[in-house]
């Protein structure tokens, strides 16, 4: 079945973790075996063929770079303009691989439907087919000024959130508290006017009610479980899912051991020790699904290789491909194919096409 993933650091991995992900994961895997320099070293799950041979065929793929102040304990860059070109060089990645017809660029309705017609082309084998790509910034800090905002939309940027870890320029973050920052009030505005997608993952309780207030074009939520479940603040609370389900907004489900359990300790934990497998999400969707009394909220935001790998992954997949096991899973779990075809693609595809109809 057809998948959309709406959280996925491609390009984080291709220039930060030196990851040629034109490569299956076996050869990645190879060549990082002796490495130590990163926990998840020989452990990726996530690339291009893995994508295709999952029938992952589109995916919400980042831009990440964080700018951090002299007293951070935080990675990052020194100055808004070094991470600006860092997102840069991140971009030119993408376009490196749309020249070698490796991904394609997903910026409006019409794009979107003819690359879901060649998905569904079963003539086409999918090892031979693109995948697809809307291009998200994960943080804001690397927007200049606002003016970057609009140069970031003609190139192709089509959802933004406007906070990651710690504190931010526009926004803080996870671990944080607090409101938008005075610039961050004015991002959201101009954001709106461009009618982008905010994505509310990573805002504080104070920041998320800020700015559904502020915001009133499409929002989503694109690698988020619940805190009810896994209580931390990184967790969407009862009242923020009952928001965004007043919203249309969809909720993709994230991978991540720590926010599918409580309890996960980085870097001392074992996914199969604790196990935690690919099962557990589907509780967070359960959750989600009493909450809106119907399927059309849940859907996929892996994160998966979002600076961890099978260290930090659900033990019972090996690679991004097994995202397919969660058919059988959910249907054992008593979702009709209509609702599991619903979390596999159709939500995220009623939501981009709600929000980009007037662009065909």
């Amino acid at each position: 079945m057809f998948i959309i993933d709406a959280h996925l650091d491609l390009s984080m991995n291709a220039l930060e973790w030196n990851r040629d992900l034109k490569q299956p994961v076996a050869a990645i895997r190879q060549r990082e075996k002796n490495m130590t320099d990163k926990p998840d070293r020989g452990k990726g799950m996530v690339s291009l063929p893995e994508l295709r041979r999952g029938r992952i065929g589109l995916v919400v793929a980042t831009m990440i770079a964080r700018f951090v102040d002299v007293n951070s304990t935080l990675a990052g860059w020194h100055s808004p303009e070094q991470a600006w070109a860092q997102t840069q060089g991140q971009r030119a990645w993408y376009k490196a691989m749309e020249d070698s017809g490796e991904m394609v660029q997903i910026t409006n309705a019409h794009t979107l439907n003819k690359h879901i017609q060649l998905w569904n082309d079963t003539a086409i084998p999918d090892h031979t087919k693109p995948v697809g790509y809307i291009l998200s910034l994960e943080g804001a800090d690397s927007l200049v000024n606002l003016s970057y905002l609009e140069r970031s939309y003609q190139y192709g940027l089509r959802a933004l959130g406007p906070a990651h870890y710690g504190p931010g320029r526009y926004a803080p973050g996870t671990g944080m508290e607090g409101p938008l920052t005075k610039g961050g009030v004015e991002l959201v505005k101009a954001m709106d006017n461009l009618n982008m997608i905010l994505d509310v993952t990573h805002l504080t309780d104070e920041a998320f009610t800020q700015a559904v207030d502020l915001y009133k074009g499409p929002v989503w939520a694109s690698h988020h479980n619940c805190r009810a479940l896994v209580p931390y603040q990184r967790q969407l609370t009862d009242e923020q899912i009952k928001i965004l389900i007043n919203r249309n907004a969809v909720i993709g489900g994230v991978l991540d051991a720590w926010m599918l359990k409580p309890g996960w300790v980085r870097g001392k934990n074992d996914p199969k020790t604790e196990n935690i497998t690919l099962s557990i999400l589907i509780d967070h969707y359960d959750h989600i699904c009493q909450l809106a009394g119907n399927a059309n909220h849940i859907a996929i935001g892996s994160d998966l290789d979002g600076m961890f790998g099978q260290e930090q992954s659900p033990y019972d997949m090996d690679t991004i491909a097994d995202l397919q096991l969660l058919k059988e899973l959910l249907a054992k779990r008593g979702y009709p194919q209509q609702d599991i075809e619903k979390v596999f693609h159709k939500n995220w595809l009623r939501f981009l096409q709600n929000a980009w109809g007037s662009e065909i």
